[in-house]
């Protein structure tokens, strides 16, 4: 059993004032893996005063002095790549495959980025022509409460800490504690890194309390959370009070439109997409909208994608999908999966229950519905598993009407061979993110949303200047 009780605080691990344990439950097992400490207002005060402290002298330091802390953090990240990877999948169920290649790459990927975007960002400069004296300042906004979740821990925890580090913020970080060992990791890099006390500090506990006290706190005045729409929504009220900035990357129910121009490889991409990481993706593309003259070969491809899919122990090497991440999330898709069957959908693969070799475990049946229609629950509802939901479409304008009738709006998804077609879709799909014909969005691009998928805009230059403040001044001198 791996005990991490202690928190991160102005530069040293350290205990609880109130001992509160909460057991890590190993999703792949049932049992636990791992014991924290839940924080209490007492260690929630604590960290953001070290912040308040520390203030002052990095929110002063040079922009170069700041990149250089990132990079010695870039460093130490590779060096401890694995034993990263390791706790990922110990504690969320990533395949350790998939949490060596894609949720530990994800955080060097995005430090990489965030180094690139401080090292071209112009955080002084001219308003513009025909205004002499005119400067625009970027400036921090101060200390920051980061919430971040348990489904791409590294991927959130990066987005956040990088990009505040880099505009001069000291911040307080409270992971989920689900999966929370990835992060007391991380803390562990940045200590090695050798920031300044008080920049960087972690508080485990859970959204009630630590989110909370972090969330109403007067001394925060921004807080940046990944998660659910529900929890969004009450951060959002909890910080009214105190006029804090609030940055949310929230749910979503993404639509993939396939046309029958697509390429040939587009449905199975879809399918692989929704499933990976279990389809515990805010970004998955769990609606596929498929042409109704390409719509009986989607669906015979997405059912044979599925049933090819494998279902194994976050252990084992290969490009199979573990468990989801604990069993209120188990028995949520569960309730889907039949609501789906008793709304009428065409169940082709998959369907209730674990797979037949595995009987222990939050393991999910890699689920496809074919014939659905808009109104069905499972069309609406961000169910955060493996469940494909597979409806045909006879027009251009039909496909966006339902692509667009959800409160969500985070990423949709676009296959067609015609360029001008992507185009018109790009612009009428109501999203943060399109993504067309398998192609990845570019190196420091935004991610975020719309509407009830929040929006924020994480990732290079905008993800720096989520953590600014803006400062207009005249009467610069040339």
């Amino acid at each position: 059993m791996i005990e991490k009780r202690e928190f991160y605080i102005d530069g040293q691990w350290v205990a609880p004032q109130a001992a509160r344990d909460y057991q890590v439950i190993d999703p792949a097992t049932e049992d636990p893996c791992a014991v924290i400490s839940l924080g209490d207002q007492a260690d929630t005060d604590a960290a953001v005063a070290a912040a308040k402290a520390a203030l002052p002298g990095w929110r002063a330091t040079d922009p170069a002095e700041r990149i250089a802390a990132v990079e010695r953090i870039a460093k130490i990240y590779d060096e401890r790549a694995d034993e990263m990877a390791q706790a990922i999948s110990l504690e969320m169920g990533a395949p350790i495959d998939l949490a060596r290649r894609n949720q530990c790459g994800a955080g060097a990927y995005h430090i990489a980025n965030f180094i690139d975007a401080a090292k071209e960002f112009d955080w002084v400069h001219p308003l513009g022509d025909g205004t002499p004296g005119a400067m625009i300042s970027y400036e921090a906004v101060g200390v920051v409460g980061l919430i971040t979740p348990w489904n791409w821990p590294m991927n959130q925890v990066t987005l956040k800490v990088i990009p505040a580090i880099l505009a001069g913020c000291t911040m307080v970080l409270k992971p989920s504690e689900e999966a929370p060992l990835s992060s007391l990791l991380f803390a562990e890099i940045v200590d090695a890194a050798g920031l300044p006390k008080g920049v960087f500090n972690l508080v485990n506990g859970d959204g009630l309390g630590v989110g909370t006290q972090l969330s109403t706190h007067p001394d925060v005045e921004m807080i940046s959370f990944t998660g659910s729409t529900r929890a969004g929504r009450a951060i959002s009220k909890a910080a009214a009070d105190t006029l804090k900035r609030v940055t949310l990357e929230l749910g979503g129910k993404g639509a993939n439109l396939v046309f029958a121009d697509a390429d040939d490889d587009a449905v199975a991409r879809g399918v692989r997409h929704c499933f990976q990481n279990s389809g515990q993706s805010c970004n998955a593309p769990t609606r596929m909208l498929v042409e109704r003259g390409a719509y009986d070969r989607a669906v015979e491809i997405a059912r044979k994608t599925a049933e090819e899919t494998q279902v194994a122990s976050p252990r084992e090497a290969g490009k199979h999908i573990g468990p989801v991440i604990n069993k209120a999330q188990f028995d949520k898709i569960q309730g889907l999966i039949e609501t789906g069957i008793a709304e009428g959908a065409t169940l082709l693969a998959g369907g209730p229950g674990r797979p037949e070799h595995l009987n222990r475990g939050f393991y999910v049946r890699p689920t496809v519905f074919a014939d659905c229609t808009p109104e069905m629950t499972i069309m609406n509802e961000e169910i955060f598993g493996p469940v494909l939901s597979i409806m045909p479409f006879d027009s251009e304008e039909q496909a966006v009407e339902v692509a667009n009738a959800t409160p969500y709006g985070l990423t949709n998804y676009v296959q067609s061979g015609d360029g001008a077609r992507r185009n018109r879709l790009a612009r009428a799909l109501r999203s943060g993110m399109v993504e067309m014909n398998g192609q990845d969005r570019g190196k420091g691009a935004p991610f975020g949303g719309v509407g009830a998928s929040g929006r924020a805009r994480e990732g290079g230059r905008w993800g720096i200047e989520e953590f600014c403040d803006v400062k207009s001044i005249s009467g610069w001198a040339e």
